[in-house]
């Protein structure tokens, strides 16, 4: 079975559309159409229900994903171990990073990077520390710079980079931003904080002793937003310290003490590629 063939297999499955799978896969509709046929004259079965405009796999397709999904996996480590063995980096990196490290902490790395290793494709995709871990695992991105989870998945090798010191800070103007404050004053007012089942979230809840009475006005991921929605006055929140200047008043709450680890994540099964390395040696370098 020829493995462009199950390129193209797997790629109309994945996009339900010949003309959407010829796109990805830089192909002309026509080749991908011939491909699918030829498999189904050497399986002599069809793989998907052409309905119209429709394209639905078949029994027969659906079962064979799974096998022709792993023959891919199997290869890709084959040619990343092969790879590896090159003195010349190159080649594509796929990979996902926080909005917030993404902003703060990658631009100057990245731009280094690019300068090293001019022949390395870099794909970055921007998502939510979660879900990246999540990708990492199900072999999707092969490394993610994100918060760091306090309990990993087994899978995942941690490495890390930068301590994130936080604190709850409120608006110059507000009328927690004059003297001393106690934890229960704190929760006594509207809080503006990271969603709820972030690793970020979960450090607070654990910092403050949060629970579910608290008094939550906005919840999300952005801190940049936490930030400009506690400029206002609108609540308290907690942001890093890299984020605080001359708007935000520093909130101290004795024997409170927060503080994020950013870092590296990846699969631990997983052979990493020359460009990953590579990227993994210069975020070393700038603890």
């Amino acid at each position: 079975m020829d493995i462009q063939n199950i390129r193209a297999f797997l790629a109309v499955s994945e996009t339900a559309s010949f003309s959407r799978a010829a796109e990805a896969l830089h192909l002309t509709q026509p080749a991908v159409s011939k491909r699918i046929q030829t498999m189904e004259r050497f399986l002599d079965i069809s793989l998907f229900d052409r309905i119209g405009k429709s394209v639905q796999l078949t029994e027969a397709g659906q079962a064979l994903i799974p096998g022709y999904q792993r023959i891919l996996d199997e290869l890709e480590e084959s040619e990343r171990i092969i790879s590896n063995l090159h003195e010349t980096t190159s080649g594509h990196l796929r990979f996902a990073t926080s909005h917030h490290i993404g902003l703060h902490r990658l631009p100057a790395i990245l731009g280094k990077f690019s300068k090293q290793y001019p022949d390395v494709d870099l794909e970055l995709q921007f998502m939510d520390s979660e879900q990246a871990c999540q990708q990492v695992l199900h072999g999707d991105i092969e490394l993610g710079i994100v918060t760091l989870p306090s309990q990993p998945d087994k899978r995942l090798s941690l490495k890390k980079v930068w301590n994130d010191p936080m604190h709850c800070v409120v608006a110059a103007n507000h009328s927690l931003a004059a003297g001393k404050v106690t934890r229960k004053q704190l929760l006594q007012k509207p809080s503006i904080l990271p969603s709820y089942g972030t690793y970020t979230r979960a450090l607070i809840n654990h910092a403050l002793q949060l629970d579910d009475n608290i008094n939550i006005l906005i919840e999300t991921n952005y801190l940049e937003t936490i930030k400009a929605m506690v400029e206002t006055g609108l609540g308290w929140g907690v942001i890093p310290d890299s984020m605080i200047d001359d708007s935000l008043k520093v909130i101290d709450i004795k024997t409170t003490k927060m503080q994020r680890e950013l870092g590296v994540v990846f699969h631990k099964a997983r052979t990493r590629s020359g460009p990953a390395n590579a990227l993994l040696q210069l975020l070393s370098g700038n603890k």
